[in-house]
């Protein structure tokens, strides 16, 4: 913009400490930038979401809030992102500046697209031979992540989304009339 060259860049991660590792390693591999403005969105678990930016010396407003609210606009989590700016010769003014790194952050998500994963959980369901094809069709029908192991009983081992885990068990439970039993390590 005006001459200055701004480059985006963005990086799944699962943790602050990835998320200040991937911002450094931004900054050693350009080490003639004029600013490298950071910006994260993370939440492990079931943690509160912690999110950061900063400007690097850009005027106040000006860099690292466009950068992170491009991130929360989008509703991303786990997500750091970096934009590398070479000066120009031009001041771009605060205006100007905000939306260069917005775009340069919103550009880069774009060009690397999204991945949504959402959280999930392992239970056990385990029935006697009789049920088994009914837990079977249940589990299948749902549509979720499954192994079953037959042995004196059938244990059947399921990835489930958390929001539909309690759907899952009820249905189950009904199936079976309640002879299943759930463990959920």
């Amino acid at each position: 913009m005006r001459g200055s060259e701004f480059l985006g860049l963005v990086r799944p991660v699962e943790r602050r400490e990835r998320a200040e590792a991937f911002v450094a390693s931004v900054r050693a591999e350009h080490p003639d930038a004029t600013h490298v403005v950071p910006a994260y969105r993370v939440r492990v678990r079931e943690a509160p979401l912690r999110e950061y930016a900063a400007a690097d010396g850009e005027p106040s407003g000006s860099a690292g809030d466009p950068a992170l609210n491009v991130l929360a606009q989008r509703d991303l989590e786990n997500v750091a992102g970096a934009v590398v700016r070479h000066y120009g010769g031009t001041n771009l003014g605060v205006g100007g500046l905000a939306r260069a790194y917005g775009r340069a952050v919103a550009d880069a998500v774009e060009d690397a697209g999204v991945l949504t994963e959402r959280p999930h959980v392992t239970v056990r369901a385990t029935v006697d031979d009789d049920d088994s094809g009914t837990v079977r069709s249940t589990v299948e029908g749902s549509g979720v992540e499954f192994d079953a192991e037959y042995a004196e009983r059938v244990q059947f081992t399921v990835r489930v989304p958390v929001a539909e885990r309690a759907a899952l068990l009820d249905a189950l439970r009904s199936a079976t009339s309640g002879r299943v039993e759930i463990d959920e390590p």
